[in-house]
């Protein structure tokens, strides 16, 4: 089991900067960002932009994988993108991974004034996203016309330090997405559905996952987590953190995602509680 921690852009750099590396000195496998204009209730509160803010945790760490959790096909175009995450991985030395989903339907679409899309537009919209990037990231000279993106004769070199490409981490719920996953992901991320009973979530899950295995058989892609889409916050307390933690393991996943604890509103909870974690959960699965 790896586990990984998601820190949101809502710190200015000497405080957000300490937290990158406070996740790497804790022995975290990776840490992770979010990718919106504006998100939830902290829309009214500081945000900073994901890829700037990779840029500088990449440069301020040496061994902790990076990536977007997840990459928005909202406020991204797979062109002009494909060129910032190969950036990325030049400048982490190969440690970034491009976490993607079918991106927000409400907020960052009109933010930008653009209609907001149906849930299964969302899919189709991912599933060209993630096609051109693939293409973009493994081939030079790209050209590619979708209902959604277009690529006239993109030049795309010198392509990724990972090799054939960096690796995607695709976030799927439905049958849909999952295939999607399944196709193009070295590893898939799930939130289970939005529900608020904990053993309905936990049944989902496993539910979930049983799916992607059909789909993809005893690869070796990563099966990833994220426990914070639960009713429960992860680092609620350490006991539910362990419990949490050895039931993914047990269901399958390779990998937990939790989030940085905040002092108010998502994500509220106690930094000590963090810290005990790292002391004491985390190691019983090294």
């Amino acid at each position: 089991m790896r586990f990984g921690i998601v820190i949101l852009p809502d710190q200015p750099w000497p405080q957000g900067g300490d937290r990158w590396r406070r996740a790497e000195s804790y022995g975290f496998d990776h840490a992770w960002t979010y990718d919106h204009l504006a998100w939830r209730s902290l829309a009214d509160g500081p945000w900073f932009d994901a890829v700037t803010t990779l840029t500088a945790a990449a440069l301020s760490t040496s061994r902790i994988r990076l990536g977007t959790l997840v990459a928005n096909p909202s406020i991204r175009h797979p062109v002009g993108f494909a060129r910032q995450v190969m950036a990325l991985d030049d400048l982490s030395g190969g440690r970034f991974t491009l976490g993607v989903g079918a991106g927000a339907a409400v907020l960052d679409p009109t933010i930008l004034g653009d209609p907001p899309l149906a849930p299964r537009a969302l899919v189709d919209r991912l599933g060209e996203f993630v096609e051109l990037l693939d293409a973009l990231l493994t081939t030079d000279h790209v050209n590619y016309s979708g209902e959604y993106y277009t690529a006239v004769d993109a030049r795309t070199l010198p392509g990724c330090v990972q090799r054939p490409r960096l690796p995607f981490l695709v976030a799927a719920n439905g049958a849909r997405s999952m295939r999607i996953a399944a196709r193009f992901g070295q590893g898939w991320v799930t939130t289970g559905p939005k529900v608020e009973d904990l053993d309905a979530w936990w049944k989902a899950v496993a539910e979930l996952i049983d799916r992607h295995r059909e789909l993809t058989g005893e690869s070796t892609v990563d099966r990833c987590l994220s426990l914070d889409a639960a009713p429960v916050f992860s680092l609620s307390s350490v006991d539910y953190f362990a419990d949490a933690a050895g039931r993914a393991a047990e269901l399958g996943f390779t990998d937990v995602i939790t989030h940085w604890p905040r002092e108010r509103d998502w994500y509220a909870g106690d930094i000590g509680v963090l810290e005990d974690v790292v002391t004491s959960v985390i190691p019983r699965y090294r």
